[in-house]
Parts: structure tokens; C-alpha cells; sequence
């Protein structure tokens, strides 16, 4: 959901992180593993012919089914209460009433408000049998985040991060998106401090026990570079290639990090039906 915005250029530097207690992480443990439980229920629901619309209605009905709240709803504007950014959709896709087809892949990006507590992620999904390459971008992109979660730790900082996503997936030929970028949570939807998913020798803040934040790479086939459509959301790869992107919420412990968006049915990753 509409992540801070963050250039190479210019990036000003955010305000200091704010650190959290043993009450901040017991409840983005649950906001965190409910928003991963909705996910595991729409990554089994996006089958060919269902359109992002139904998926929507979906969420939202899982949600006040479990005492939660769609933290994107009317968020700025926004309509929905997920975002589904399909093929060359890098991020904050509307849902709406086109049916998904056989070989797409689609990010399904979901937070939800339990308590007063915001947990935030993402996966890519397949849609019936998906080409070789969109598999190898999805495969290459989850890699990438979990490599910048296990950047994660006290003494360290969010260049370390950057880096780690960067490096892995420019090695593969793959580019990082630069206008959108992870950002702090927890009682605050979008809070700091700023995660760049690439070096940025002029923006670098130091990782402290407390720190609750995103981590969430998109990842392009082609250039990195993106426009955002008329709607004012919808952000899509200049060149029409291919993005993909997998996000988690974490929080920087005293010996290293904690995941609080694991899928209970281990559906983080996606898998091609027909392998």
C-alpha cells in the first residue's frame, strides 16, 4: 500500500525510529500473523476466471470476520481494501471486476488493523500455469526479500539491507525499483524509518532492538523505471516488462530479527499447479 516514495536523489533523511516495547510486539505478532492468515485464504482463492474484485470483497470480509480492519481502505483515497498488481503492475493495482488469466501473476498486497496494530505484506500469486519467466522473476524476488531480512540486526543499518536486495538481484539481471520504497509501522501505518531497497550512500539509519518495519522489493525484468497511471495509484513498469514483489513486516530484536507475517500454511511462496 502506498509505500513512502523514495529517489536516489534528494531522499531526506527521516525522523528517528520510534522503539517499541514487549506490548508493540505481542500485538503486531497478532496483526501480523491475522494479515498473513488473510493471505494464505487469497492466495487459494486466485484461480483463473476470479476477478481481483472478488478477492477484494474477500479480504474485507475476512477482516471484520476477525475483529480487523483493512488498513487501505479509503487510506488518501484509496477504494479498496487490497491492492492486486498484475504482470507489468509494479504496486497499488485497484482491484476491479477483470477476471485473471491463465499464466498471470499477481501481487496480493493486504495490511490489516487488529488492536490498534498494523501488519503488512505481500506475495505474488500464480494464476493457473505461469511461463518460465514469471516463475523465475517471483523465485528471484522472494529471494531478494529474504536475503534483506536476514540483513536484519542490531548494529547494523538499512544500507545493509539495500544492499543485499541490490546485489542478489542485479546478479541475476533483474532491476530494483527506486520510487517506492519499505517503511516503518506499528500504531502508525507508514511511520519511519524509510526501507530503500538499494544502496543510498546519503540515507543510512542505524538498526535498534524495537524497530518494527516493511521490507517489501519490487523487482523488475527490465529497467527499473515506473510510471504511475491516470487513477493516481496504479504504478506500472515503463518498458511493460514484468514486476514482482514479496513484503514482510519485521521487527529488529536484541540478537537479530523477527518475521511477524509467516504464512501458517507456508503459502508465502507461490506454486505453479501444473509443476
Amino acid at each position: 500500500m502506498q509505500q513512502e516514495q523514495a529517489t536516489a536523489q534528494g531522499t531526506r533523511r527521516a525522523p528517528e525510529p520510534p522503539i517499541h516495547g514487549p506490548e508493540g510486539f505481542e500485538g503486531m505478532r497478532r496483526a501480523g500473523r491475522l494479515t498473513a492468515e488473510a493471505l494464505d485464504v487469497l492466495m487459494e482463492a486466485t484461480q483463473p476466471g476470479v476477478t481481483t474484485e472478488e478477492l477484494d470483497k474477500l479480504a474485507y470480509e475476512f477482516a471484520m470476520d476477525h475483529g480487523a480492519y483493512p488498513a487501505s481502505l479509503l487510506y488518501r483515497g484509496y477504494p479498496k481494501s487490497i491492492c492486486t498488481s498484475i504482470n507489468h503492475v509494479v504496486c497499488h493495482g485497484i482491484p476491479n471486476d477483470k477476471p485473471l488469466r491463465e499464466g498471470d501473476i499477481v501481487n496480493l498486497d493486504c495490511c490489516l488493523i487488529l488492536d490498534g496494530w498494523h501488519g503488512d505484506s505481500s506475495r505474488m500469486a500464480y494464476v493457473g500455469e505461469v511461463p518460465r519467466k514469471a516463475q523465475r522473476l517471483c523465485e528471484i524476488t522472494y529471494e531478494a526479500l529474504m536475503r534483506g531480512v536476514a540483513a536484519v540486526k542490531p548494529g547494523g543499518s538499512t544500507n545493509d539491507i539495500g544492499r543485499a536486495i541490490q546485489t542478489y538481484a542485479e546478479s541475476e539481471r533483474c532491476s530494483v525499483v527506486r520510487d517506492f520504497c519499505g517503511h516503518g509501522l506499528g500504531r502508525i501505518y507508514h511511520d519511519a524509518p524509510t526501507i530503500l531497497h538499494y544502496v543510498e550512500a546519503s540515507y543510512d539509519v542505524p538498526l535498534k532492538p524495537g524497530q518494527f518495519f516493511t521490507i517489501e522489493p519490487m523487482i523488475n525484468l527490465g529497467r527499473p523505471a515506473v510510471k504511475v497511471l491516470g487513477d493516481g495509484w496504479t504504478a506500472v513498469t515503463r518498458d511493460r516488462s514484468l514486476s514482482a514483489q514479496f513484503e514482510h513486516t519485521v521487527a529488529v530484536t536484541e540478537t537479530g530479527v523477527e518475521i511477524f507475517t509467516i504464512s501458517p500454511k507456508g503459502l508465502h511462496q507461490p506454486i505453479n499447479p501444473a509443476a
